[in-house]
């Protein structure tokens, strides 16, 4: 028996090509509920930054095909836009596009007495991540043991 997808997998198969034909990145698709409200939220991004034509664009190519295959069935707001900077690192691709960066990440419980550690991805394997901080400690983690991964783009000013 086929496994069946989630809203997120089935939304992320449905703009995949749409942001690879707009010249897209397709960065994260979040499918949350904020108060009595649900939230579907496509994140982008391209080399040299998004811009609100981009957001525009995805958004307005995007609505048909929702509208038509229907993954979702309750009523939700779309939101399409860029990671942002500090922008979480979730996915595969993305550790490994950032071996070599700054990051900061968050434990749910403290390792060495502390839970935020801020220093460099230094290598990402099957899901663990290692992470070089105070000059000389290294950090391996796997990142379901994390609370959150972010990119960095602000080190010193933790």
């Amino acid at each position: 028996m086929a496994e069946k997808k989630n809203t997120v997998s089935l939304v992320w198969d449905i703009a995949k090509p749409i942001a690879d034909e707009l010249g897209l990145i397709l960065w994260d698709v979040r499918f949350q509920k904020e108060g009595a409200n649900w939230y579907l939220r496509i994140f982008i991004d391209k080399e040299g930054g998004i811009d609100i034509e981009d957001c525009v664009n995805m958004s307005h190519a995007i609505e048909e095909p929702l509208d038509r295959l229907d993954p979702i069935e309750q009523s939700y707001n779309l939101q399409v836009s860029s990671p942002g900077i500090e922008r979480d690192l979730v996915r595969d691709e993305h550790f490994l596009r950032f071996i070599g960066e700054k990051i900061m990440l968050k434990l749910p419980r403290a390792v060495d007495g502390q839970k935020e550690f801020h220093g460099t991805l230094e290598n990402y394997e099957n899901g663990e991540l290692t992470v070089l901080y105070a000059q000389d400690k290294t950090l391996t983690v796997n990142k379901k043991e994390t609370s959150w991964i972010r990119l960095d783009d602000f080190p010193g000013f933790n």
